[in-house]
């Protein structure tokens, strides 16, 4: 693994996740009783709020602990837009990448966590429904994202101000009406990404972009992930593991092909996996990825070996709820958590996504937890929660975190925060959040903050839970539901 320079900023990218559970605010000293993660990425920001899965392997595991299952308060923040990054740098400040309501432009918003004020904004370039949405913060807390006219952007921040720091052109890497939808830093630092027409690439620190390409047909609908043996990428219908040849071009070290169903589900943004792939293990954190498939009657959970992509286990999830899910999956230990999408009400989906077979469904949700033995893996329980958010697990407090959905999948459903027993299923604390379908959770990632808070992003702003969060909301606007989509796929 290559040396990085210990500046301040960098020191809290490269602690590890139990130094990370003394730093206070909210953080655990005790050893946590889940686990490992995987070591953390020298080029990523703080363990635990750098990038929309937590971590690079986007196990949706984090050392930092919850607000917990007591009395809490919830504070509403209106930007007007839907916001499904929401990231913390060392300096505490929040760094929200959102989608404006009116116009679909992807706005960076670095947000004060004391107040929850937006104290700047920055309009990056439009994409596609799904560029702007994946991106994550580097060492030195800069926003790392590719924008409409496929640049690079590292954005960098003061304490009130926004600003574009290095651009990289990739408009020779990335074809010309492609966009990217994923990207992660390997443990050398290079920038991998993949776009949605299935152009995986890296960019060195030179700025040099190599690519190779996913056999024609193959999309790129989900974000990426990287540990220290490699870079997966789950395209629409296969799971690939791919790292750096000699001259620096990805090649690809196996693939795996999947059940990808007969057509695009009801709650699924594309035809295929709605997984990012989640590394996850007991020995190194790392040893195998997870991903859901997109089977039609049932869909099944699939664990693969990093090493060699031989398969661990395939079993049926989600018996529940619905035979779908758009969300990555949280892996820790020998562990895997999987929330159920199957007929959640998107205001829009991707263009090209393909008609929905069938056209609508009730949203089912359901949850499973499936663990690994010796002799493949297991269920240890199922419930039919229905979780209307991607679910984080806290190593720190034991407990998994998310938003469930209340309601018949109308208009006036409500919308709940839930902290759930990950042993058992059960749930063991709620708290109401005010609003309706002007509060969609819309599937989007949560951010479990150093102060101990969950900042939840909806498809108009942001909502905080946690104990010293009071009730009530700042700012206000109106929402045309049939305009905006987003996934925290």
């Amino acid at each position: 693994m290559q040396g990085v320079p210990k500046t301040p900023l960098r020191l809290a990218a490269s602690l590890t996740a139990a130094a990370a559970l003394t730093l206070g605010g909210g953080l655990a000293s005790a050893q946590p009783a889940w686990g490992p993660l995987a070591p953390p990425n020298p080029f990523l920001g703080p363990v635990g709020t750098s990038t929309m899965h937590g971590d690079a392997g986007s196990s949706d595991a984090t050392p930092l602990a919850g607000p917990g299952a007591g009395k809490l308060g919830v504070q509403s923040y209106s930007l007007l837009a839907a916001c499904p990054t929401l990231l913390q740098g060392s300096d505490r400040m929040v760094v929200a990448l959102c989608t404006a309501v009116l116009g679909q432009t992807p706005t960076v918003h670095l947000i004060d966590p004391a107040s929850g004020g937006s104290k700047a904004k920055l309009e990056l370039a439009k994409g596609s429904l799904l560029g702007g949405v994946y991106a994550y913060l580097d060492n030195e807390n800069r926003l790392v994202a590719v924008d409409g006219n496929r640049k690079l952007q590292r954005i960098g921040h003061t304490a009130d101000s926004l600003f574009v720091d290095e651009t990289v052109d990739l408009s020779g890497a990335v074809p010309d009406g492609d966009a990217v939808t994923g990207l992660v830093p390997d443990w050398q630092g290079n920038v991998w990404f993949a776009t949605g027409g299935g152009v995986i690439g890296s960019v060195d620190s030179s700025g040099v972009a190599r690519t190779v390409r996913v056999p024609q047909g193959e999309q790129v609908q989900n974000s990426i992930s990287s540990s220290p043996d490699g870079v997966s990428v789950a395209t629409t219908h296969a799971l690939y593991q791919l790292s750096r040849g000699g001259d620096g071009t990805p090649e690809i070290d196996w693939r795996r092909a999947y059940d990808r169903g007969s057509a695009r589900k009801p709650g699924q943004l594309s035809w295929g996996t709605g997984s990012t792939p989640t590394y996850f293990g007991p020995a190194s954190g790392y040893e195998y990825v997870a991903m859901v498939d997109n089977a039609d009657t049932r869909v099944n959970l699939l664990v693969h070996r990093t090493d060699n992509g031989a398969e661990v286990c395939k079993i049926p999830v989600l018996g529940s709820g619905g035979p779908g899910s758009e969300n990555s999956p949280i892996g820790v230990g020998n562990s895997v958590f999987v929330a159920g999408t199957y007929g959640y009400p998107y205001p829009k989906v991707p263009e090209g996504a393909g008609p929905a077979v069938p056209a609508s469904a009730p949203f089912a949700g359901g949850m499973t937890r499936v663990d690994l033995d010796g002799a493949g893996c297991h269920q240890v329980w199922d419930t039919n929660v229905r979780s209307s958010a991607v679910p984080h697990l806290s190593t720190a407090d034991g407990n998994l975190y998310t938003v469930l959905r209340e309601g018949t999948g109308g208009p006036l459903d409500g919308y709940t925060f839930a902290a759930i027993d990950p042993a058992t299923g059960e749930v063991r604390g709620r708290t109401s959040m005010p609003g309706t379908t002007a509060n969609d959770t819309l599937q989007m990632s949560a951010l479990i903050s150093a102060e101990g808070d969950y900042w939840q992003g909806t498809i108009t702003g942001i909502q905080r839970v946690g104990q010293g969060a009071g009730s009530g909301s700042l700012g206000g606007g109106s929402l045309d539901l049939g305009s905006s989509g987003s996934s925290g796929s």
